[in-house]
C-alpha cells in the first residue's frame, strides 16, 4: 500500500513541476492555459501537502541515524530519540490527509444543486414539518455565502408545504448538501392535536446536483410541453393567461411542471434546468452505482419506516441512522446552525469507507 501510494505521490509532484513549467513558458494558447491553470490550482494544494510529508519522512529517517551512530554524544542523542518520537506519532496524520487529498472526487462537487422537498406519511403535519426543512435548508445556504432561489412552492392552508424546488447556487454546494437526500422523519406533537400525543411524519429530500446543457443533450422530438393557466397565488392574472408549463421527457416518464412565474419562457427554462438535473443525476447515478443513487432511491417512498434522519422534539436530538450520530440541538440543527456537525460526520465516513476500498 505504501509503494503504490508513494508511487501516486511522485506522479503528483512530478505533473505539478510540468504544469508550473508549462504555465511560465507562455506558450499555451488561451483555452489550454485555463484548463492547465485550474489544474494546477487544483495540484497546488496536495504538492505542497506531499512536500511536507516527504521532508517528516526524510528527517526521520536523519534522526533514526543519528540516534544510531555509536559515537554520537548521548546528549545530542536523547534530543534525537525525543523529536524521533514526536515526528513518528505525527506521521500518520500527515499520510492520511494526503490520502484523503488523493482520493477520487465526484465529477459533481463542486456544482451547484437542485433541493426537492416533498411532504410524505403523515399529512399536514408532514407539510410542516417539510416546511421546517425548507427553512433549514435556506438558513443554512445563507450561513454559507449562498444563494438560494425558490423555484416552485407548493403551500396547504396552515402554512405547510406539500412540496417545494429550489436552486442553491454557491461554492461546492452539491458537495456539502449531497447527503441530506432521503428521508427525514419528524417525532413531536402536531399543532392539531388536542391531546398531547406525539406522532410520526415524514419527508423526502433529494439534492440533485445541477447539470448545464452541455451536460445532457435533449432533443425537442423527445419532449412534450403542455401550457396552461396558473393556479393558486397569483390575482387575477392567473386567470387570464397560460403561462404554467408541464414538460414531459418521454423516453423517461419524468414530467417537471413550473408555474411560479408570469412569463411561461421563464417558466419553460426553470423546467427545463429541473429537468437537465434529474436526466444528469440518473446518469451519474447509472456509472457511479457506489456513490450515487437515482432520485427514487435516494428519496424512498416517504414512509416512516424509510428514514436517514430523525428530528425528535420531545427529546430534542437528531439521529442520523447512517452514522448513528446523535445531537441533542434540534433548535441549533433546524436553524441551520448546527447542520454542519451532521454533515462533517457523513463526509468523514464516505472519506473512510474510499480509504478502506483504495487499501482494500
Amino acid at each position: 500500500m505504501i509503494a503504490l501510494l508513494d508511487e501516486s505521490y511522485r506522479r503528483v509532484v512530478d505533473r505539478y513541476a510540468e504544469l508550473q513549467a508549462l504555465l511560465a513558458s507562455g506558450s499555451l494558447p488561451p483555452d489550454e492555459f485555463a484548463a492547465r491553470s485550474k489544474e494546477f490550482a487544483d495540484l497546488e494544494p496536495i504538492a505542497h501537502e506531499i512536500e511536507s510529508l516527504s521532508r517528516a519522512r526524510n528527517e526521520l529517517a536523519d534522526l533514526g541515524q543519528l540516534i544510531a551512530d555509536p559515537n554520537g554524544e548521548p546528549e545530542m542523542r536523547s534530543l534525537a530519540e525525543l523529536e524521533f518520537r514526536e515526528l513518528k506519532a505525527r506521521l500518520p496524520d500527515l499520510e492520511r490527509r494526503v490520502q484523503l487529498m488523493l482520493l477520487p472526487k465526484d465529477e459533481a462537487d463542486e456544482r451547484n444543486a437542485i433541493l426537492e422537498i416533498r411532504a410524505g406519511t403523515g399529512g399536514d403535519e408532514a407539510a410542516l414539518f417539510a416546511a421546517d426543512l425548507l427553512g433549514m435548508y435556506q438558513r443554512y445556504a445563507g450561513l454559507n455565502g449562498w444563494r438560494f432561489e425558490l423555484m416552485e412552492a407548493s403551500e396547504n392552508d396552515i402554512g405547510g408545504v406539500k412540496e417545494a424546488v429550489a436552486n442553491i447556487t454557491g461554492r461546492n454546494v452539491f458537495s456539502r448538501l449531497k447527503f441530506e437526500s432521503g428521508v427525514h422523519r419528524v417525532q413531536r406533537v402536531p399543532q392539531t392535536e388536542t391531546q398531547g400525543r406525539i406522532h410520526t411524519s415524514a419527508a423526502t429530500v433529494a439534492v440533485l446536483p445541477e447539470a448545464e446543457e452541455v451536460d445532457i443533450a435533449i432533443d425537442d422530438g423527445e419532449l412534450r410541453i403542455d401550457v396552461f393557466r396558473a393556479s393558486g397565488a397569483g390575482g387575477q392574472h392567473v386567470n387570464k393567461t397560460e403561462s404554467a408549463v408541464r414538460i414531459t421527457h418521454l423516453p423517461t416518464g419524468i414530467v417537471v411542471s413550473q408555474q411560479d412565474e408570469k412569463s411561461q419562457h421563464k417558466n419553460k427554462a426553470r423546467a427545463m434546468k429541473i429537468l437537465r438535473s434529474r436526466l444528469y443525476e440518473a446518469e451519474r447515478s447509472a456509472k457511479a452505482a457506489a456513490r450515487a443513487a437515482d432520485r427514487r432511491s435516494q428519496v424512498g417512498s416517504g414512509d416512516r419506516s424509510e428514514r436517514i434522519r430523525t428530528y425528535n422534539f420531545p427529546q430534542g436530538r437528531v439521529t442520523d441512522h447512517r452514522i448513528n450520530l446523535t445531537l441533542y440541538k434540534i433548535d441549533k440543527v433546524l436553524a441551520g446552525e448546527a447542520l454542519d456537525e451532521l454533515i462533517e460526520a457523513l463526509i468523514a465516513e464516505d472519506q473512510a469507507a474510499l480509504l478502506t476500498t483504495v487499501d482494500g
